[in-house]
């Protein structure tokens, strides 16, 4: 039986030519679309295609809220925002809860709606920016957690085929921060709603940092103080994009072969590193940046955010090209000192090949 937790908004659509995307990316970057089309109901989509023949030949972007996104230009092609709404249980038994959510849900509140219910498995996942249908293809990941555990299944509309259909997890690819939706699906491929499988009884993941210790400062350890110690540590570190353009993390963590790492180690025993897949470790990338001297360096209104390296920020004017011309002198840095290459979390728009 289907259950609606949360009910629909009024169906809209919204065309547009030539549509300002400033508030569609969150490092605030006043870039054009030459057309935008937003939409509420997954059916809206094929009805859109069916009244613009020439759209095939357009460059298209696929968007959500913009929290990963650089634009370094305007746009020359048409942007689809696939901004559905909704919450519902579509399965339970004893030890489970089956949650599919819209693509245009925002992804903090889904986790607050999941606490709230007591269901666990995304409580680490607390505050991290953008909405459900990027979450699925950037699978998402903090504290020790990646969404990719928890992605049942996918659905969405291809617009090379103009079918629906729906994708089971492992059929995804998911890798660190990577998916078939990242690659052979890259624009092409618009979800409209997402699956999570979550517990009913809870196996806490606290061993990443400091979070343990802070959620015992709350108290118990439960899936509301969980999210409380993720949202104070990612407040306490973290620029609001609300008040300075950022994307979050702008880079991976690089995983390395071991040799290396155990080479760097040698020369840096503080050095972070975790174990990865086999031969394989991780770093973090920064305090590599950070090692590198960038921490709180700004020019005009680019610059680094001065309590976490990873973080680029736009202090007011910066255009795209600013910021992505201070990411390269960043890698470059990285690579001449340690012989690691850096790679953007950030998916930049506009960037030649």
């Amino acid at each position: 039986m289907i259950c609606y937790i949360c009910p629909k908004i009024i169906p809209m659509i919204r065309v547009y030519s030539d549509f300002s995307l400033k508030k569609y990316n969150t490092f605030n970057i006043d870039s054009k679309a030459k057309y935008y089309f937003e939409y509420t109901e997954p059916e809206d989509l094929a009805e859109f295609l069916m009244r613009n023949k020439e759209w095939p030949f357009w460059q298209r972007l696929i968007i959500g809220e913009g929290s990963n996104l650089l634009f370094l230009n305007d746009f020359d092609g048409l942007v689809i925002n696939p901004n559905i709404p909704g919450i519902q249980v579509v399965h339970e038994d004893r030890n489970n809860v089956w949650l599919e959510a819209g693509a245009g849900v925002v992804w903090d509140q889904l986790v607050d709606f999941a606490v709230f219910h007591n269901w666990g498995g995304i409580e680490n996942l607390s505050l991290i920016p953008g909405k459900v249908g990027a979450t699925a293809v950037q699978n998402i990941g903090a504290y020790g957690m990646e969404i990719q555990n928890r992605i049942e299944s996918v659905s969405g509309f291809d617009l090379e085929t103009l079918t629906e259909y729906t994708m089971e997890a492992r059929d995804c690819q998911y890798a660190y921060r990577d998916s078939i939706f990242k690659n052979q699906l890259k624009d092409r491929f618009i979800i409209t709603s997402v699956v999570f499988k979550l517990d009913k009884f809870h196996e806490f993941v606290l061993n990443y940092g400091d979070l343990k210790a802070e959620t015992e400062k709350l108290g118990n350890i439960n899936l509301r103080n969980i999210r409380k110690a993720v949202i104070g540590i990612r407040e306490s570190k973290l620029p609001d994009p609300k008040v300075y353009g950022n994307a979050g993390s702008f880079f991976k963590n690089p995983v390395i072969e071991s040799s290396l790492a155990e080479k760097l180690l040698a020369e840096n025993p503080k050095m972070p590193r975790y174990p990865a897949s086999e031969g394989k470790t991780k770093l973090a990338a920064g305090w590599l940046i950070e090692q590198c001297d960038w921490k709180g360096f700004r020019r005009g209104d680019a610059g680094v955010h001065e309590k976490q390296a990873l973080v680029l920020v736009n202090y007011g004017n910066a255009t795209g090209k600013e910021i992505y011309d201070l990411s390269k002198e960043i890698c470059q840095s990285v690579q001449n000192k340690f012989g690691v290459e850096l790679e953007r979390e950030v998916n930049v728009i506009g960037e030649s090949k």
